[in-house]
C-alpha cells in the first residue's frame, strides 16, 4: 500500500509545487538542491497517491488532495467482499436456549436466522438477555419468535464499499450487518441468501490496518 504518512522532504515538495506550479522535477531538485533521481522515489510516492499530478513536458501540478482524502478514497474503493467474514447463521426453529450457546460459543453479537436457507430474522445479544429474564420458555420457544424480520433488517451486499457498510452501522446504531445476495425465487419473490458479515470489529480492524500502511 501507498504510504500515507509523508516525509518531511515530501511535505517540503507539495509546498515547493504549490507555489511554482506547472515546475519540472528539474526545478524542484534544484530548489531542494537535490538530484532528480534522489527525489524521483518522492515524486512516484505524491503522485501515485493523487496529491501532485504531473503532465510530460508541462511539470507537477498540486490536485488539492490530502493524505485524509487518499483513506478516504482507499476505504470507498474497498469492497465489503474482500473483508466480510464467515456469518454465524442458525434456523428459524432453533430454541432461544440453543441461541444464546451458540451466540456465547461462537463469540459474537448477532446471529442472522434464516428460513429454507434464506434470511428471514436477526437477533442480537440484548433480544437474547432481555427475553431470557422475561418468562419465555427458553428451551421450547423457537428463536424465530424473538427475532427482526424482514423487511426491518438493514443488511449490505458483496459489492457495495465498506465505507457505505461502515456508515449503515452507524446510521441504525447496529453491530453487524448481513453480506447478502439477492436471488428471485420461481413465484417472483425476492430473496436474500447470507454469504458473510460486516461488523464493527471489521471497520476497526481495516482503520488499523490503514494507519499502520499494512
Amino acid at each position: 500500500m501507498i504510504q500515507i504518512q509523508l516525509s518531511e522532504r515530501q511535505e517540503k515538495i507539495i509546498d515547493i509545487v504549490k507555489a511554482n506550479e506547472p515546475i519540472t522535477s528539474e526545478n524542484i531538485a534544484k530548489t531542494l538542491k537535490l538530484t532528480r533521481a534522489t527525489l524521483r522515489p518522492d515524486l512516484a510516492i505524491l503522485t501515485m497517491s493523487g496529491i501532485l499530478d504531473a503532465r510530460p513536458k508541462v511539470g507537477y501540478f498540486y490536485t488539492g488532495k490530502t493524505t485524509f482524502s487518499f483513506i478516504s478514497e482507499k476505504i470507498q474503493g474497498i469492497k465489503v467482499a474482500e473483508r466480510k467474514s464467515i456469518p454465524i447463521i442458525v434456523d428459524e426453529q432453533t430454541s432461544i436456549y440453543d441461541g444464546i450457546v451458540t451466540i456465547f460459543l461462537e463469540d459474537t453479537s448477532t446471529i442472522f436466522v434464516t428460513s429454507k436457507g434464506y434470511l428471514s430474522g436477526v437477533v442480537s445479544r440484548k433480544d437474547f438477555l432481555k427475553n431470557a429474564i422475561g418468562g419465555l420458555n427458553l428451551t421450547k420457544t423457537p428463536i424465530a419468535v424473538i427475532m427482526t424480520r424482514m423487511p426491518n433488517i438493514i443488511v449490505t451486499a458483496p459489492e457495495e464499499s465498506v465505507l457505505d457498510a461502515a456508515m449503515k452501522l452507524i446510521e441504525h446504531e447496529i453491530d453487524s450487518l448481513p453480506v447478502v445476495e439477492e436471488v428471485i425465487l420461481d413465484e417472483g419473490d425476492k430473496a436474500y441468501k447470507v454469504v458473510g458479515r460486516i461488523t464493527k470489529t471489521t471497520i476497526t480492524r481495516l482503520f488499523v490496518e490503514l494507519g499502520n500502511n499494512e
